[in-house]
């Protein structure tokens, strides 16, 4: 698949020369250099988008897609309560931890005679 690595290394000599142009342009107008970089960066894509692993990749994401319309996800109300189930349990592990860390502090200061 030789064709194929050299159009990779090609997109990536295409994304390099954006960034290369955003430096070499660095008295130039920012927008002109955000430009440069952006048609590196596009003109990569496209030049990856065109070999095989980059259709693979295609395939892969338009399946992804897919895959994501199929997921249900949870209503506002049940977020907020899931998000309110969560929180409720930090603050119960915090005073816990809490607890078994004084108690332990106060078995210390006992075993060592210090007045605690």
């Amino acid at each position: 698949m030789m064709p194929d690595k050299i159009k990779i290394a090609a997109a990536l000599v295409l994304v390099a020369a954006g960034v290369a142009g955003f430096y070499y342009l660095d008295q130039s107008p920012m927008i002109l250099r955000v430009a440069a970089v952006l048609a590196g960066l596009v003109a990569g894509v496209v030049t990856f988008w065109m070999s095989a692993p980059g259709k693979q990749f295609h395939g892969f994401a338009q399946e992804s897609v897919a895959e994501t319309k199929k997921v249900v996800w949870p209503t506002r109300k049940e977020t907020l309560q899931t998000t309110g189930v969560v929180f409720v349990f930090v603050v119960v592990m915090a005073l816990f931890l809490w607890t078994v860390d004084a108690s332990l502090l106060w078995v210390v200061k006992k075993l060592l005679g210090q007045n605690g």
